[in-house]
């Protein structure tokens, strides 16, 4: 017992450190065939060192883009939160696309990781690889949500027990609609009081799907239902982006509620820190951002989108987002153009700090953004607790770069590290 209380004083002396600008930790899945966690210490000037390299007993996509049906390009799921922490910290969740399962994590003494379960979601993997991609834990109820790119059953469930073991649940609930039977989701969040499941997301009918044209381009117009022309991506025309569950007392889902995402493609949903029923949308093809709101009945409205300058052409999908521990400012990962724009919440605004924050990274030149532009892919982003840092993946880069954050939104870069090409996603931290 005495042994065991010293190791929980001192994790929390580790935690605590971590929280107060002397560093901390950060994990990020190399989503490679078999697939792995990397853990790196942050130090306090925000450097990265590799720690260890963890197996999550799954089986990432590797290069390979379900997607797009593409063999080797960054971004593999068009997802966010596949790598996440439960609110205390002591577990780590992480999806395995290519199998379609989700590995726990012990998250122990100087944040080392110790695998405790890998299971399957429970849907079939249909092809070369599974999508399962995008996490939401609920610590009141004990209970996971894992959605997949591909549906119809795009989100499954699984109980957490109290030491971490998972168990897959039967319940599967979709993000089609009658006439919509291939849309995409790209990630789902819980409100802050745990009431309500969003869900975004990116297409109506996959590029693996709609094809390309002779060129690679993809095909992003299709025949509608009446014969004419049709947006492939979501909420565009049709407003019903977004897709809102209520949790229920046992934590299982109620019937979907599809409202309007107030742009195309709205791609990720980030909910302030001290705002709980305020959020923030990312569009992958509106290219911008805005500001939405939920009420106690689950009914969103979300204000006009503030878009980025799309001079180097459109569309540029901006696609995730991060926002700073005083929600003043918002970080925007921006795909289709290798960097990083930052916006200013100011109360009921929002408006363009710095576009873009930072220079381009360049990748290897073999990857085009929806737009045309050469990309190097830049998927997940997160921010460090304290605010002063911000973490990058460029998959296409093979880089993972971090940047001191300035009260103006401009980053300068700090570190950088070699990680897996194209195929890394996920990243979370304290």
């Amino acid at each position: 017992m005495a042994k065991e209380t010293s190791m929980s004083k001192e994790m929390g002396m580790s935690r605590e450190m971590s929280m107060n600008g002397r560093g901390g930790h950060l994990y990020m899945q190399t989503n490679e065939v078999k697939n792995a966690i990397i853990h790196y210490h942050r130090s306090a000037n925000g450097t990265l060192t590799e720690v260890e390299r963890v197996a999550t007993g799954g089986a990432g996509s590797g290069t390979f883009k379900p997607i797009s049906g593409q063999e080797s390009a960054p971004n593999s799921f068009e997802g966010a939160s596949s790598v996440i922490l439960s609110p205390d910290r002591s577990f780590l969740f992480a999806t395995n696309g290519g199998d379609n399962s989700v590995s726990s994590f012990a998250v122990g003494d100087q944040g080392t990781l110790r695998l405790i379960d890998t299971k399957p979601t429970g849907n079939a993997v249909e092809g070369k690889s599974g999508t399962a991609k995008s996490l939401a834990y609920s610590p009141s109820k004990g209970m996971l949500y894992v959605v997949h790119s591909f549906g119809p059953d795009h989100i499954r469930l699984m109980s957490v027990s109290s030491e971490g073991k998972l168990a897959p649940r039967m319940e599967r609930y979709t993000a089609n609609t009658p006439e919509k039977p291939h849309r995409v989701p790209t990630m789902g969040v819980l409100s802050p009081d745990e009431k309500f499941f969003l869900v975004g997301t990116t297409f109506d009918l996959p590029i693996a799907i709609s094809g390309t044209y002779p060129d690679g381009s993809p095909i992003l117009w299709v025949p509608g239902p009446d014969g004419k022309p049709r947006s492939v991506a979501s909420n565009a025309p049709d407003p019903d982006g977004i897709v809102v569950f209520r949790v229920n007392a046992n934590g299982t889902l109620s019937d979907p509620s599809f409202q309007d995402g107030g742009g195309g493609s709205p791609f990720y949903i980030a909910f302030l820190h001290n705002r709980p029923d305020t959020f923030i949308i990312g569009y992958a093809v509106g290219d911008g951002v805005s500001m939405g709101h939920i009420d106690e009945d689950g009914r969103i409205g979300v204000s006009k989108v503030v878009p980025i300058d799309t001079r180097r052409g459109a569309i540029a999908e901006l696609c995730w987002l991060s926002v700073s521990p005083d929600d003043r400012l918002l970080y925007a990962t921006v795909f289709g153009y290798s960097d990083v724009t930052t916006f200013l919440i100011d109360g009921p605004e929002i408006r363009v700090a710095k576009d873009p924050a930072c220079p381009e990274v360049e990748g290897d030149g073999t990857f085009r953004g929806l737009c045309g532009d050469v990309s190097s892919g830049p998927s997940d982003n997160w921010v460090s607790p304290d605010g002063a840092f911000l973490y990058q993946i460029y998959g296409n880069a093979s880089k993972l770069v971090g940047y001191a954050t300035k009260p103006d939104g401009s980053l300068e870069e700090v570190t950088s590290i070699a990680i897996p090409y194209n195929s890394p996603e996920g990243l979370a931290g304290f």
